[in-house]
C-alpha cells in the first residue's frame, strides 16, 4: 500500500518484525507534516524534508546449494541445499547464464518453486563465483574442435596440391555438417524429451567420414562425452573410416583413387 501525507504534527513510531529495505517508487513533497513507511515501521515527521512514497512489492527469496548430481546429456540434475535438506531438482532451462554449462559440485542459488506436483524445482538459477572458476574447466574442448578442423584444414591444402580429388574433401565437409546437425538434433531432443537420434545413425554417419563434424559437436554442446560404450564405437569409426583413407593412397587402392580423380570427367 502506498505512504499518505497528512497534517498531524505528532512523531509516532510502530515497530513491528524489521523487513529490511524495500523499492521505492515516486516522489511527493507535502508542505505540511508527511507520514511514512519503511517496512513494518510507521512514522510522521515534519514536513520540511522529502518523502518517497513505497509501493508494496515482495521479492522472491533465494537459495543457496551444490549440485550433487547432473546429467548433462539429458541436461537436469538436483541441488542440494545448504544444510542438507531434500534435493531440488533443476533443469538447464533454469538457468540464467545459458554459455555456461553446469557440472556436479557447482554452488549456485536459485528461487524455490514447485511442479504440478507439489515436487520442489529450482528457478532462475546463478552460478557463483566459486561456480564459475570450475566451470571453465567444462567448457567445450577447443584440442577436439582443433582437431577436427585440423584434419579437414589438410585435407584442402593436400587438394590444392593435387593429392586429394575434391569430390573427396567435398564428401567430408558435406558429411561433417549432416554429422553436426544431427548431433545437434539429438541434443536437443534430450534436453526436451523429444524423439532421439539413434546411436547407429551417428556412428554410421562418422564411419562415412563425417567424424570431424561429430568430434566438434560433442565439444561444443557436450554430447556424448560421457557415455563409455559411446565412445569406443566412436573412435573405432574414427579409425576405420582413416585407415579407409590410407588405403585409398596405397598401390591397392590407387585404381579407386583414379576413378575418383577422373569422376568429373566421367
Amino acid at each position: 500500500m502506498l505512504k499518505y501525507c497528512s497534517r498531524n504534527a505528532d512523531l509516532s513510531a510502530t515497530t513491528a518484525k524489521q523487513q529490511g529495505p524495500q523499492p521505492l517508487g515516486k516522489r511527493c513533497n507535502q508542505p505540511n507534516i508527511v507520514k511514512l513507511q519503511y517496512g513494518n515501521i510507521q512514522a510522521t515527521l515534519p514536513s520540511s524534508i522529502t518523502c518517497h512514497c513505497k509501493m508494496n512489492v515482495q521479492s522472491t527469496p533465494r537459495y543457496q546449494g551444490k549440485i550433487t548430481s547432473w546429467k548433462d546429456e539429458q541436461g537436469f540434475g538436483f541441488i542440494t541445499p545448504n544444510g542438507n535438506g531434500p534435493a531440488v531438482f533443476v533443469h538447464i532451462k533454469s538457468f540464467s547464464d545459458r554459455g555456461s554449462r553446469p557440472i556436479a559440485g557447482n554452488v549456485v542459488t536459485y528461487e524455490l518453486t514447485t511442479n504440478e506436483k507439489g515436487q520442489p524445482r529450482a528457478a532462475n538459477v546463478a552460478f557463483v563465483r566459486v561456480g564459475r572458476s570450475r566451470q571453465a574447466t567444462a567448457r567445450p574442448g577447443n584440442k577436439s574442435v582443433m582437431t577436427a578442423a585440423g584434419f579437414l584444414l589438410l585435407m584442402g591444402v593436400t587438394v590444392l596440391a593435387g593429392k586429394v580429388p575434391p569430390l573427396l574433401f567435398g564428401a567430408y565437409i558435406c558429411l561433417s555438417v549432416i554429422t553436426y546437425i544431427a548431433y545437434a538434433a539429438d541434443k536437443s531432443a534430450a534436453q526436451d524429451g523429444g524423439r532421439r537420434t539413434p546411436e547407429d545413425t551417428l556412428h554410421l554417419l562418422s564411419l562415412a567420414g563425417g567424424w570431424p563434424g561429430a568430434l566438434a559437436a560433442q565439444q561444443v554442446h557436450r554430447h556424448k562425452t560421457k557415455k563409455a560404450s559411446f565412445r569406443r564405437t566412436f573412435w573405432l569409426t574414427v579409425l576405420l573410416n582413416c585407415g579407409a583413407l590410407g588405403w585409398l593412397f596405397s598401390h591397392w587402392g590407387a585404381a579407386s583413387l583414379r576413378l575418383l580423380r577422373s569422376w568429373p570427367a566421367a
